[in-house]
């Protein structure tokens, strides 16, 4: 194995979606809507909630964190959580009930019409992420989703679709990451102006 060559394709992968997203104007323009329903939901008194499996859950509870804690400014908490991280409902649910249902159990529970659901699933056909976005739709929420590939079934279940085009999983995780963070930016500085 070439293990330079590896590291130069994969860094030339990661470039050419990085160099995708900043001439979409469809990503530009839905990264900013995204933010200003956040935005809108945060100054109704709503929440963000988050799912996804794997490197997307993880996705997930990392932009949780960066709104519930802080990103740039120390200032005041803002309601987000990751669905998963309760691990004893999480398994009691996926072997009780089905694991199909973990994410939109927990909807059921806490979703409250206005709130913001962010769906994250490299393939868009994940079936606990489809089953969350259509019980967050019952329940009058905002779901926007993070894809790659084509969207998937989920990308017709969202009201907003950040979308990389790629099924390469771990490159589609890494801007699905980035757009996060930019989408957290603008609502921080959004609310928070004076950084407090």
């Amino acid at each position: 194995m070439d293990c330079k060559k590896l590291i130069k394709n994969i860094l030339k992968d990661k470039f050419e979606l990085c160099r995708y997203m900043l001439e979409s104007d469809e990503i530009t323009e839905n990264c900013m809507l995204a933010a200003e329903s956040v935005t809108a939901s945060y100054r109704k008194n709503g929440k963000v909630l988050f799912c996804g499996n794997g490197g997307s859950a993880a996705d997930a509870q990392h932009l949780a964190a960066e709104l519930s804690g802080k990103f740039y400014y120390d200032r005041k908490a803002l309601y987000a959580e990751a669905l998963h991280v309760n691990t004893s409902y999480l398994t009691a649910v996926a072997n009780d009930i089905a694991y199909s249902e973990v994410f939109a159990r927990m909807i059921e529970a806490k979703g409250r019409k206005g709130d913001i659901l962010f769906a994250l699933s490299t393939s868009g056909n994940s079936e606990n992420i489809l089953r969350a976005a259509e019980r967050a739709e019952k329940k009058g929420m905002n779901i926007i989703s993070l894809t790659g590939n084509k969207g998937g079934k989920l990308k017709k279940l969202s009201h907003l679709n950040l979308n990389i085009p790629s099924s390469d999983t771990p490159r589609i995780q890494e801007m699905h990451i980035t757009l996060g963070h930019i989408i957290c930016q603008l609502v921080e500085e959004t609310l928070f102006p004076d950084g407090k």
